[in-house]
């Protein structure tokens, strides 16, 4: 059997979710393979936008800026009810170098990041079809059909299925695919150049409400809108391509503009779709992994599922390649598992109350619309808004790599498993602010403390700590560029150790240097001498998350129907 052409993993899926995932891994020196059943790269816009915390990742892994360069930063939404104008929504108030959302097309993406990765020195192989997995103690095997027919027999210590939907890793490696259809909800999508009263001005997208369906509307990096109907579904028989005639029709009636006229853009694309909401049991089986559709996907409310595909791709690989080199242990690939999945689960709830998108009936349409305008009026409502569609107040408390044990009990500063925020500090000698993240690195480690209370002593017994340990950990006092920047950080009196994608993983007093050990022992290959690992210590939140997914799979019972069980009861 083949060894796997010395490689380390195998990804399998080479959209956006796989090429993250390639990219990352070859950043952190790994030998990556990674194959993908289609013929050649496929020219399909499907999804369109790029939120705030994907676009930190993605910049993490050096494609940030030329992603901005080929895409159309959104700066604002108007929204309207048929054709009354209702307000207008803004944004970019989080606090990051990416905080607006990025319009790009999903080829566009692929394109940029397959080129990315060969400046790595890894190229996609196309026409090559993953036929069967088996995962032993210590590998995956694997075999794959080539183009010309051939198969070939390969080894690899891991694989990472990236497929869609029909995933064949995950189907190998016996893993169900929990949930459902969602009936009563199309799709119908399609780009074109509009002439209407609206104009086109770049950054300006628009949203239309109407009883039965929602129409967004958003601009193009090249010119045009992609124009995005979520609608009921009359006849769920219809699985055809909607002509233009038909979108410009759903276009028109939406937004009440009798007198439009739509003009296909070049190539002609045009869509409908109907989903289901699933996620995957466990994603993870051994040397096997799941990642992107073949671990969770939804009806594209919120336009979210590849960016939480990317985000799980840049959760994985630093784990993955932690444990690959020996620097921690195969239960660290468990946290991913847990964090990416319990994300997913809430997306599937969340987007459920989505009304923005969800098209309502008669009188739900009336009431929702009737309070948006005051809604939209109030500075902290678009705020909130924005931060919750940026993804940025989205974070991992609830895993079992979070440890919060501050010096007191405060609410300023971030938490365990939140997000690092992207305050202005300076650091070393440096007198001009920088942004924080740009100090951070996927490499390592970041341990974070107030430059004012590094002292000799404190610093000297900081790195004998952190040099017992295989994890490379980067000691960095900074200074906040004013007290509000200050307050953003972790209190003076607290060391904040951040994992390499960005997350806090420890809250601590800078006194306790003992927590900050227990932390890094619970990581290491061999785990802690007495205790459990991290991973180990939240018992209650995996049966919490099960009985969440359940949810996912039956139906909520009426009440109707809960008072006549009761009454039978007794």
């Amino acid at each position: 059997m083949d060894a796997g052409k010395d490689v380390d993993v195998c990804v399998v899926g080479a959209g956006p979710v796989g090429l993250t995932l390639a990219i990352g891994l070859r950043r952190l020196g790994l030998r990556v393979r990674i194959v993908d059943r289609a013929p050649t790269a496929e020219r399909e816009a499907r999804a369109l936008v790029l939120w705030a915390r994907a676009r930190e990742a993605l910049d993490a892994l050096g494609v940030g800026e030329v992603l901005r360069r080929h895409g159309v930063e959104l700066d604002s939404v108007t929204i309207h009810a048929r054709d009354r104008f209702l307000g207008e929504l803004t944004t970019g108030w989080a606090l990051s170098a990416h905080a607006r959302p990025l319009d790009i097309e999903q080829h566009d993406i692929e394109r940029l990041l397959r080129e990315e990765l060969a400046r790595l020195g890894t190229h996609v192989e196309w026409n090559t079809e993953l036929t069967d997995v088996h995962v032993r103690e210590d590998r995956a095997e694997f075999t794959l059909r080539h183009a010309d027919g051939t198969e070939e027999f390969a080894a690899v210590p891991w694989i990472v299925g990236c497929e869609d939907t029909a995933g064949v890793v995950r189907d190998r490696l016996g893993i169900p695919f929990e949930g459902r259809r969602r009936t009563g909800l199309q799709v119908v999508q399609g780009n074109a150049r509009p002439t209407w009263p609206l104009g086109e001005r770049p950054g300006r997208g628009h949203i239309f409400l109407a009883p039965h369906r929602s129409l967004l509307v958003f601009p193009l990096p090249g010119g045009g809108f992609r124009f995005f109907c979520f609608r009921d579904d009359p006849d769920p028989e219809l699985t055809a391509a909607p002509t233009v005639g038909e979108l410009r029709d759903l276009v028109a009636d939406t937004a009440r503009m009798p007198g439009l006229r739509l003009d296909p853009t070049e190539p002609l694309w045009l869509n409908r779709a109907r989903f289901s909401d699933r996620v995957a049991a466990r994603l993870r089986h051994g040397r096997g992994l799941l990642a992107g559709d073949a671990a969770h996907a939804w009806a594209p409310v919120g336009g979210h599922g590849m960016n939480v595909g990317i985000l799980g791709a840049h959760n994985l690989a630093w784990k993955l390649a932690a444990v690959h080199r020996g620097q921690a242990g195969e239960g660290l690939l468990d946290t991913y598992c847990h964090e990416q999945r319990r994300m997913a689960v809430r997306y599937i709830r969340e987007m459920r109350f989505n009304f923005m998108e969800l098209p309502l009936p008669p009188l739900g349409h009336r009431a929702f619309t009737a309070a948006v305008p005051g809604a939209l009026a109030r500075r902290g409502f678009q705020r909130r808004l924005d931060l919750r569609l940026s993804d940025l107040r989205r974070g991992h408390r609830g895993s079992a790599l979070s440890w919060h044990r501050p010096a007191l009990h405060r609410r300023s500063g971030p938490r365990a498993g939140d997000r690092m925020p992207d305050v202005r500090v300076t650091a070393g000698t440096g007198p001009v602010p920088r942004r924080l993240h740009t100090l951070l690195a996927y490499e390592r480690w970041t341990l974070l403390l107030h430059s004012a209370r590094a002292e000799p002593g404190v610093l000297d017994a900081l790195r004998a700590t952190c040099a017992r340990f295989p994890v490379p950990v980067r000691i960095l006092p900074v200074t906040p560029r004013d007290p509000i920047e200050a307050g953003r950080l972790c209190h003076p009196d607290d060391l904040c150790l951040v994992r390499p994608d960005g997350y806090v993983g420890l809250v601590a007093p800078l006194s306790r240097t003992a927590l900050l050990h227990d932390y890094l022992a619970a990581l290491a290959p061999d785990g802690p001498r007495t205790g459990r690992k991290p991973w180990e210590s939240r018992r209650p939140w995996k049966l919490r998350e099960s009985l969440r997914s359940r949810k996912l799979r039956q139906p909520r019972e009426s009440f109707k129907s809960r008072q006549t069980r009761s009454h039978r009861a007794h």
